[in-house]
């Protein structure tokens, strides 16, 4: 469970919950929790915060052991329309706090990153907000925030999977005690799990292709997020404790990595989302 830098923790896995909407979505992230996920992450431009909403309403689990993450998106980048998104955003999840609340691309081009959040350190200042972090974002815009508001981001929640390990931006984080999540852990559609070294290690310790690549992410020190609407997948993602690859086995891993790994065009520099 790892600690944040403002003294929180996280759960070692966390839910994704793109694209779960409407009353199928809700079923899925009661499932989750029920199950044991204890950190479910969402965001505005996933259009599904009332459906994480509802779920966290109907489920018996207490809201206090559960860490909700959303996103602040492009087009609400700003002081003001931070604070003003942010409204929006707990009113359709139907809570007084966010636990984490990150800022979703940093869209450069736009230029209004530092002052979006500046306003999410007011919102946590104020207790509405317990973490503040961001997404996507490079060493560059991390270090500009930082130096700016003299809060370092709690999480950078990046891009990562066995052919886009992050090595330099990973040990970034580690020097500046900033905490790495990993979106499309398992790499959606690109066919991680049919590469040697992870059906290797599967056959080794007798479990999935996937739930290799999940501990991977654990044993490199970030908080995987996969996405599952099924019962049985969610909890075969969850079930990572049994096991412990080798460092061999970590570094084969590893070296799968690619220099256009990317799963589209999502270089922090030139993407943007409003």
């Amino acid at each position: 469970m790892p600690t944040l830098n403002d003294g929180t923790t996280l759960p070692d896995v966390g839910f994704g919950t793109y694209p779960l909407r409407g009353a199928e979505g809700t079923a899925a992230v009661l499932s989750a929790l029920d199950l044991g996920y204890r950190l479910i992450d969402t965001a505005v431009n996933y259009g599904n915060e009332d459906t994480v909403g509802r779920a966290i309403a109907q489920s018996p689990v207490p809201r206090e052991d559960v860490v909700v993450t959303t996103k602040l998106p492009g087009r609400d980048h700003g002081f003001d329309e931070t604070l003003a998104s942010f409204d929006r955003s707990v009113a359709a999840l139907g809570l007084d706090v966010v636990d984490l609340y990150l800022i979703h691309w940093p869209n450069p081009s736009v230029g209004k990153y530092v002052d979006a959040y500046r306003a999410m350190v007011r919102l946590q200042t104020e207790g509405r907000v317990r973490s503040v972090g961001v997404s996507n974002f490079t060493a560059e815009h991390l270090t500009r925030v930082a130096d700016a508001t003299g809060v370092v981001p709690a999480v950078n929640q990046v891009e990562l999977h066995p052919f886009f390990p992050q090595v330099e931006l990973r040990a970034f984080h580690a020097e500046h005690g900033i905490v790495t999540e990993s979106w499309s852990p398992l790499g959606k559609r690109a066919p991680v799990r049919e590469t040697a070294p992870v059906v290797a290690a599967a056959r080794a310790h007798g479990v999935t292709p996937a739930q290799v690549v999940l501990r991977w992410h654990l044993q490199l020190g970030a908080v995987p997020i996969p996405k599952s609407a099924d019962p049985g997948r969610q909890r075969e993602n969850l079930d990572l404790a049994g096991f412990a690859l080798t460092a061999e086995e970590v570094a084969a891993i590893t070296a799968l990595g690619r220099p256009d790994g990317r799963l589209f065009g999502g270089d922090p520099n030139t993407h943007e989302e409003m």
